[in-house]
């Protein structure tokens, strides 16, 4: 692994559309940094799982949360880990073209693989939690109550650091066949993006819109 790029391997190379694939560690880190859900998949009694759960990067370190008592949480506590892969998708376009086949999505995702291990280091573990807290929202962690130590025994982290790892994007526009140019029918791209509302107050609220809530509007 070099300072600009991650290692390619043959789990993070592409067997279709090579050419969409980077190994590039600012491209990966910024799909990664824009994103709130990631899919957690492994293994369980034989048969594969995947679980929607949320997550930050801190580095090379990607922490991903969950309870103290989910199945992939007790197995990543164990000495050997546990083996998973981890994916983040951003989805920037609906692509329609004049025949069906030729329908595509504009997007940018990451697979990681690699074995994740449960936080135990309660520095660490305070790190962790607070890139969770401010990946939602940058500069939240320092404006909460710290968790307590009975709301720390019911919250568990792991880690899988980020080793075995590629991004893959589609960026472009219609591919239509050339007999298809001429027929009837619409075709384009159709632009998708996350919009944030205006942030709505519980009625416990008695504080006014903190100054990172008005910069990440």
């Amino acid at each position: 692994m070099s300072d600009t790029a991650y290692d390619r391997t043959a789990r993070t190379t592409p067997t279709r559309y090579r050419e969409r694939a980077t190994w590039e560690r600012e491209a990966i880190h910024a799909i990664l940094d824009s994103a709130w859900i990631c899919h957690l998949g492994f293994v369980a009694d034989g048969a594969p799982v995947v679980l929607p759960t949320i997550y930050a990067r801190v580095g090379d370190r990607l922490y991903v949360h969950g309870s103290t008592g989910s199945r992939p949480l007790r197995a990543a506590g164990a000495d050997e880990g546990l083996a998973v892969c981890v994916t983040v998708t951003l989805v920037d376009g609906l692509v329609l073209a004049k025949s069906a086949f030729n329908h595509s999505v504009n997007f940018r995702s990451v697979v990681a693989h690699g074995t994740a291990h449960q936080v135990t280091d309660p520095q660490e573990l305070e790190t962790a939690l607070d890139a969770l807290v401010d990946h939602s929202i940058p500069g939240r962690s320092g404006d909460v109550r710290r968790p307590t130590a009975k709301e720390l025994a019911k919250t568990a982290v792991v880690r899988l650091v980020l080793d075995e790892v590629s991004a893959k994007t589609r960026d472009d526009g219609v591919h239509d066949d050339e007999a298809d140019l001429g027929l009837p029918y619409w075709a384009g791209v159709v632009p998708v993006g996350t919009v944030h509302g205006t942030p709505v107050p519980d009625a416990s609220t008695t504080v006014p819109l903190p100054a990172y809530l008005h910069d990440f509007r």
